[in-house]
């Protein structure tokens, strides 16, 4: 209850996002940036798993190439972080591998329970959606003193579901390295580094895991929670507003940006593509076929476009009681063409529910989504 408070006004249903979205040029600058197409990352495969010592000095990670630096979660809305932080990824049939370097001249942390609620320290938090369908998906949270705070998520919190912090991370390996001391603000620290090992086989949906391949392709995005502080008494404190009196609101920078302040749009996460080769030897395409690379990103494209109708289909939900089947009402932007090629949409709707449909007319690759974000593939139409 405590977590999901973090969230209450920005994800009871839409109302976080309808609230910036009073003007129709705030909705479209909005709307931008939740429509903007998310980083993607190459992670290249191992035949020999890291050390796991929260170093990052092990000889595998030597060819491993870094995500781009952090940005804040609204993206250029904000300015940029002014600690760096960054990642980078190896994979095998059994471990997800995450390395993760954050600068910080004070590294503090006092949680030490496992799912007490980690980002009330500073944190780096890690969020996976093997199934890529913005559902039935995992966080992972560390403080410096390698406190973790893992859970499931059956539907974004904008569905009205809560999350299962029941659920634990089973076999997860972790360990995390200090660059100065911790807990001390009579110093100054460089920052400190996260390693983990996460087990595919507790982030799989159903009773196989979900063992990736050379050319799949997950969600995946990192945030970071950054508080501002003062050092009293020799401890870390938290600076508050000076009215209220509570702490101010914390810092969130991540890989991919959101879009908005709110980390539960899995669709805004980034896109991991799996390579079979090793790190340094292999491409950017991760081992997808240049055919296969044009598909995929048609398919994101198309689906891309269905997440923007979802997003006004609520907003116009929210200021006439209804969705609506006129998509001259919406409206939904570059609707007719996407990437050169014609496209058809088909809306229905009640006062309740929609069901959108939109079809690529040269492949015929046709996708669908309703007003839960439920988005799958609908097949080839013609």
């Amino acid at each position: 209850m405590r977590y999901i408070l973090r969230y209450v006004s920005q994800i009871v249903l839409f109302t976080g996002l309808l609230s910036q979205a009073k003007a129709q040029e705030k909705t479209d600058n909005l709307l931008d940036r939740l429509t903007q197409t998310p980083l993607n990352y190459t992670v290249h495969h191992t035949a020999t798993p890291p050390i796991i010592n929260g170093r990052l000095d092990d000889t595998v990670w030597k060819n491993v190439g870094w995500t781009e630096n952090f940005s804040d979660i609204e993206g250029e809305l904000r300015p940029k972080p002014k600690y760096r932080t960054r990642v980078k990824m190896l994979w095998d049939t059994a471990y997800l591998y995450v390395a993760a370097e954050l600068e910080d001249p004070d590294v503090w942390a006092y949680i030490t329970h496992h799912d007490e609620i980690v980002f009330r320290d500073n944190d780096f938090e890690v969020f996976i959606d093997p199934g890529g369908r913005a559902k039935q998906y995992f966080e992972i949270e560390i403080n410096a003193l390698a406190t973790i705070f893992d859970l499931f998520l059956p539907e974004p919190y904008r569905n009205g579901s809560g999350a299962l912090i029941s659920w634990n991370c089973d076999g997860l390996k972790k360990a995390v390295h200090v660059n100065g001391s911790l807990n001390n603000p009579n110093d100054r620290d460089s920052g400190w580094t996260v390693e983990m090992a996460i087990p595919i086989s507790a982030i799989s949906i159903g009773n196989e895991p979900q063992t990736p391949y050379a050319g799949a392709v997950w969600r995946i995005n990192f945030s970071r929670v950054e508080w501002e502080t003062d050092a009293i008494g020799g401890k870390y404190v938290k600076r508050t507003d000076s009215i209220s009196h509570r702490p101010l609101p914390e810092h969130n920078w991540v890989w991919s940006p959101q879009g908005l302040v709110n980390m539960h749009f899995p669709e805004r996460w980034g896109y991991l593509i799996f390579s079979g080769t090793p790190a340094g030897t292999g491409g950017q395409s991760g081992g997808i076929d240049t055919g296969r690379l044009a598909a995929l990103v048609l398919n994101e494209t198309l689906k891309n476009r269905l997440w923007e109708l979802y997003y006004r289909e609520h907003i116009y939900q929210e200021a006439h009681n209804a969705f609506t089947s006129d998509p001259l009402q919406l409206p939904v932007r570059s609707i007719d063409t996407l990437e050169g090629d014609s496209v058809h949409l088909s809306l229905e709707s009640t006062t309740h529910t929609f069901f959108a449909i939109l079809t690529n007319a040269t492949t015929g690759v046709a996708w669908g989504i309703d007003q839960l974000g439920n988005i799958q593939l609908m097949g080839r139409r013609h």
